[in-house]
Parts: structure tokens; C-alpha cells; sequence
């Protein structure tokens, strides 16, 4: 993840870059053109060194003036689960996926604050195992 003030950058430079092209390009988020951010919010922060937890969560862009402008798109099929499996199991990656999706969304666990005690199901885990990497 980048550093807000990187986007805010971006957008300030576009807006003067594009400022003679329309006129109100000013107005617009980084100079009226198009830009597709991807990723997802709830895996990674952007490192500050020897930053706090308020630190790391402000210098996040979903914490910059650029956010309130932003059309968020949501993905709803776990394509990474999908490759390579066969129709038997398919129910069993639903499953799997929704569990994903809930522990990513803060479902699991019960209130909390950035803490939280999930339970994981027993065939997921790999207990006492000889070789737990090829298991």
C-alpha cells in the first residue's frame, strides 16, 4: 500500500498537468482522468517505521480527501480458489470462500477491537504431521 500523500501527489500533479486542457479539470480528481487502484484494504497497511497503529491507519488513502471521490468496486468470486478444481468439491469451496470473506469483512470472532480469536475448522488444519508442507 502507498502512502496517501503519494495519491495526493499524483492528483495535484495531474490537476496541474491537465490544467490547460479543460476547465474543470481543476475540480476533478487527479485532472479529470481515470485511475484504477486495486487491492484489498483489509490485508496490508502501508509501513511506517516505528509508526503506531493510528499512524499506519492515517496513512492510508481510504484516510485522504481523494477517498470520498472514489467508485468502489467489489470482486464477489474467489478466482483463486476456483482454478483447478472439479465440480464435486465445489460446495466446499463456497464454503471455504465464504469463511474468507468473513473473517476478511470482521464477521468471525465476535466485537473486536483489531483483535480477535477465530476458530479454525478441523480439516483445515494439519496436526502432528511428519512432513506438514507436502500434507
Amino acid at each position: 500500500m502507498i502512502h496517501k500523500h503519494a495519491f495526493e501527489a499524483l492528483d495535484k500533479t495531474l490537476k496541474d498537468v491537465m490544467k490547460g486542457d479543460l476547465a474543470n479539470t481543476y475540480e476533478s480528481l487527479f485532472g479529470g482522468k481515470v485511475v484504477v487502484l486495486g487491492g484489498d484494504f483489509r490485508q496490508i497497511l502501508s509501513v511506517i517505521q516505528n509508526g503506531t497503529r493510528n499512524e499506519c491507519v492515517n496513512a492510508i488513502i481510504s484516510s485522504s480527501y481523494i477517498w470520498s471521490k472514489c467508485k468502489l468496486l467489489k470482486l464477489t468470486k474467489n478466482m483463486r480458489l476456483t482454478i483447478g478444481s472439479q465440480m464435486t468439491n465445489t460446495l466446499d469451496i463456497k464454503q471455504f470462500a465464504d469463511w474468507l470473506l468473513d473473517i476478511g469483512e470482521g464477521n468471525l470472532g465476535g466485537p473486536n477491537d483489531g483483535e480477535a480469536t477465530i476458530s479454525i475448522l478441523d480439516d483445515l488444519l494439519i496436526k502432528h504431521s511428519l512432513d506438514p508442507m507436502s500434507d
